[in-house]
């Protein structure tokens, strides 16, 4: 039963050394230009949201 358990745990390992093999992962350039993307767009859409908040809110005001 121990066997076992050590072969299965072996086979384990070798199969996610196998599948690390297939990764590949972002140059730092792309990784770079994603996280840029990505924090451009949350500031265009925090402005975006804040502006549809004022203009809502005052628009509220008005009609109460």
């Amino acid at each position: 039963m121990f066997q076992r358990l050590i072969a299965s745990i072996r086979e384990f390992i070798d199969g996610v050394r196998g599948e690390l093999k297939k990764v590949s992962f972002p140059t730092r350039a792309e990784t770079v230009g994603a996280t840029t993307v990505v924090i451009v767009f949350c500031i265009l859409m925090s402005l975006y949201l804040s502006m549809m908040d004022s203009v809502l809110g005052w628009l509220m005001r008005k009609v109460i």
